[in-house]
């Protein structure tokens, strides 16, 4: 028997998601990630929201230019090792001044089954702070909608990048299995 909805505990996720819609997102770009799994599947289901599978995570920043440009918004899904990838084009949100939100799950830190995640995941923030982008972080579940809200607004205010980095501890590690 489920408890009554009112008892229901809200997933994080969930209001990571209520976040998006409620600042207008109407398109995220995402690289398949099982951090973010909850989260693209939302967002898939949402009429409202297109969903674009990326090859590689740069290919987001250009999305949210576009998206922009076409009078919407967008958000980026990624791992935190897609965020070297992403370098180079960052310099397209510092030059051209539109707003950029990267919502990035982490790896390489808390409990990491796999050494070559370390690297990345321990130079992610200093890499995108190198960038300008603003760097947020959220450890605890509690923490998630409202740092994403305060994120989209001040990218979005300000035509800023930013970024919001999911610990490992809050998606939780991953497992290697056989």
């Amino acid at each position: 028997m489920r408890p009554p909805a009112a008892a229901q505990k809200s997933d994080w996720r969930d209001e990571i998601f209520a976040a998006l819609k409620a600042a207008e997102i109407r398109q995220v770009g995402y690289v398949p990630d099982s951090g973010h799994a909850r989260l693209i599947e939302l967002c898939r289901d949402d009429p409202e929201i297109r969903a674009v599978p990326l090859t590689t995570e740069e290919e987001g920043i250009a999305l949210a230019a576009g998206a922009w440009l076409g009078g919407q918004r967008a958000a980026l899904l990624m791992q935190s090792s897609g965020v070297g990838n992403c370098i180079n084009m960052l310099s397209l949100a510092k030059n051209c001044r539109f707003p950029l939100i990267m919502l990035v799950t982490m790896r390489g830190e808390w409990a990491e089954f796999n050494p070559w995640q370390v690297p990345m995941g321990s130079k992610t923030r200093a890499a995108l702070e190198l960038c300008d982008v603003l760097v947020y972080r959220v450890e605890q579940p509690e923490e998630a909608a409202e740092t994403i809200a305060a994120a989209l607004e001040i990218a979005f205010n300000g035509d800023l990048a930013t970024t919001v980095l999911l610990s490992q501890r809050l998606i939780g590690a991953k497992r290697w299995v056989k």
